[in-house]
């Protein structure tokens, strides 16, 4: 079973997180609200759940 790696951050701290991600190898799954679902972090990210 492969990990993954839950990111509940915002902004630039959640784009940091998900390069790191991608340069180990992990794959990861972002949470989001509803205020945040056009940000950059949210459209680039592989896997997303909105937590409104």
């Amino acid at each position: 079973m492969k990990d993954k790696v839950l990111i509940a951050n915002r902004g630039e701290i959640a784009l940091r997180i998900m390069e790191a991600c991608k340069d180990l190898g992990l794959d990861y799954t972002v949470i989001y609200t509803g205020a945040d679902e056009e940000s950059e972090h949210v459209r680039r990210c592989l896997d997303s759940q909105s937590n409104v």
